[in-house]
């Protein structure tokens, strides 16, 4: 996604200046393409910049980004302007701003509910929250990289307009998966059947994304049932401190704690499929 943000800015003029990986290879390929520097500390980054955005896999490494003992994007950041994208806990963005505030910096949160191939084209649909002063500053940035940009509100609430975004596509994803599992099962031509379902009550976005996919069995990463689950699991930490309990959300994931477990985390979330058909997964048959 970082990458790709990257490219997308680069077209549309913006001087991208530095990039960082933890994958040095990554990071020294996309800035040969890029024609920018390939920082090897965090704190280089934000001493190249005026903007900085993140794309982080975690809470942990989004702490670490900012907060980690003597190098992290905070150091020497007065000035700058922190757009973080990744899917986290929203007190952890909480917990940022209020690190880059003393450090004299601002931070937006800039969830994305899009893929890979949206962020090269510049067609992202954009969640913010933060203080409207980072919001606007931000904008131009924004307007490059999303087709839609909604500010939110406050640091946080963004982020969780995300978590509940992620866990009802999981849920999605999930009930699916069962259905074209089902169908299969019955002996049923799933063409026809996706078909049907997108004419009917069964339709939704992630049958037209990922449909044909569960059925052809194929699951090319765009987002992987590993962070399915984090994210899942974000909302249901929220849901438990609002006193709720989410059956649907739970179960969901569960499975995509179980591919992780069965070593397919690393699949597309399409491949919760594999869980579902029967002879597709060595626990599969008796799910059905």
């Amino acid at each position: 996604m970082g990458a790709n943000m990257a490219r997308r800015l680069k077209d549309r003029g913006f001087p991208v200046t530095a990039v960082f990986d933890t994958n040095r290879a990554a990071a020294t390929g996309l800035a040969t393409e890029l024609g920018c520097a390939a920082c090897q500390h965090l704190s280089q980054v934000t001493a190249e910049s005026d903007v900085i955005l993140t794309v982080v896999s975690d809470d942990n490494a989004m702490r670490m980004i900012f907060s980690g003992s003597g190098n992290n994007l905070l150091v020497n950041a007065r000035g700058k302007l922190f757009i973080n994208c990744a899917t986290i806990s929203p007190r952890i963005h909480v917990e940022v701003e209020k690190l880059a505030e003393k450090a004299g910096a601002q931070t937006l949160e800039a969830c994305m509910a899009s893929s890979i191939t949206q962020a090269r084209e510049g067609s992202l649909y954009l969640m913010c929250g933060g203080s409207e002063e980072a919001f606007r500053k931000a904008e131009p940035v924004l307007k490059a990289l999303g087709a839609s940009v909604r500010f939110i509100g406050k640091a946080g609430e963004a982020a969780k307009v995300k978590a509940l975004v992620n866990m009802v596509m999981n849920i999605n994803t999930a009930g699916l998966a069962e259905g074209l599992g089902l169908g299969a099962a019955l002996g049923l031509d799933l063409k026809m059947l996706r078909e049907v379902f997108s004419q009917t009550g069964a339709a939704s976005r992630v049958l037209e994304t990922d449909g044909e996919d569960m059925q052809n069995r194929e699951h090319t990463c765009f987002f992987s049932a590993a962070h399915a689950a984090k994210d899942s699991g974000i909302a249901l930490d929220l849901a438990r401190d609002a006193g709720l309990d989410l059956p649907l959300a739970r179960t969901t994931k569960e499975q995509y704690d179980r591919m992780i477990a069965e070593g397919l985390g690393e699949l597309d979330k399409s491949g919760i499929a594999e869980l579902t058909f029967k002879d597709r997964h060595k626990h599969s048959g008796d799910r059905v």
